[in-house]
């Protein structure tokens, strides 16, 4: 690892940190709603875990960690591009979730951000 954490992949270490402690909490709670033998739930949780465990590969400047979220990223923004075409949920909700998709492989990709995980 080159030189210091530029402040966008810290950016998004710490928007994928919190979506995997939210993953988490949420899982939690249904599993109290739905019963502890309730599979989504479990996934939930276990997504949030591994969530959280790419975060902080990010914020250590594991390559491994960035391949991981571009891989996310890429599958979000083809969710959100299918969304936006075929309106079943609404427009904006997709486009928002494309374009932050699109942000964080822009701020994982930059030359600060290669530097950073070479």
């Amino acid at each position: 690892m080159a030189g210091q954490r530029p402040g966008g992949v810290t950016l998004v270490a710490v928007l994928a940190w919190l979506n995997g402690a939210i993953a988490i909490i949420s899982g939690i709670i249904h599993l109290f709603g739905d019963g502890f033998g309730s599979l989504p739930a479990w996934l939930t949780i276990v997504i949030g875990a591994v969530t959280i465990a790419v975060s902080l590969g990010l914020f250590r400047g594991s390559n491994t960690s960035r391949i991981i979220m571009t891989v996310v990223f890429v599958l979000n923004a083809a969710i959100a591009v299918y969304g936006v075409f075929t309106f079943g949920n609404g427009f904006w909700g997709p486009l928002i979730q494309g374009i932050i998709a699109l942000i964080g492989l822009g701020l994982l990709w930059t030359r600060r951000a290669n530097e950073f995980f070479d």
